[in-house]
């Protein structure tokens, strides 16, 4: 699991490169102190309080994409399952705490989640 990045994915770098060149600045990675909860979304926006995930369709696992695991599945499946479960928790602190929370799936075309955000920012 060594090899399976928490930060810097390609289709992260992808998202944030055209955020940037939209014009757009933000911090990367950035830890939000919730209490009980402490996310780490992918890309946050500080003052507009918007708080970006670019989420893999394997590790999330997406209704379109994501695959259940055939071997050792006793151990995936659970973890898979939790990490769906901690993703919800984490939306409902940070809208709980007035942030706005943007869920990309990594198959998204770059353009279409850079209009998802744009609108999410623009909007506070």
């Amino acid at each position: 699991m060594r090899g399976n990045r928490r930060s810097g994915t390609k289709p992260e770098i992808a998202m944030r490169s055209a955020l940037h060149a939209a014009g757009y600045r933000f911090r990367k990675d950035y830890p939000l102190d919730l209490g009980s909860v402490r996310p780490r979304p992918d890309i946050v926006f500080t003052k507009p309080k918007v708080a970006v995930f670019v989420d893999g369709c394997y590790w999330h696992s997406c209704p379109e994409h994501g695959t259940q695991p055939k071997s050792n599945a006793d151990y995936w499946r659970p973890k898979l399952a939790r990490n769906v479960e901690r993703d919800r928790e984490h939306d409902a602190a940070l809208r709980e705490a007035g942030w706005t929370v943007v869920r990309i799936w990594e198959h998204v075309p770059v353009v279409e989640a850079v209009d998802v955000v744009s609108r999410a920012v623009s909007r506070e």
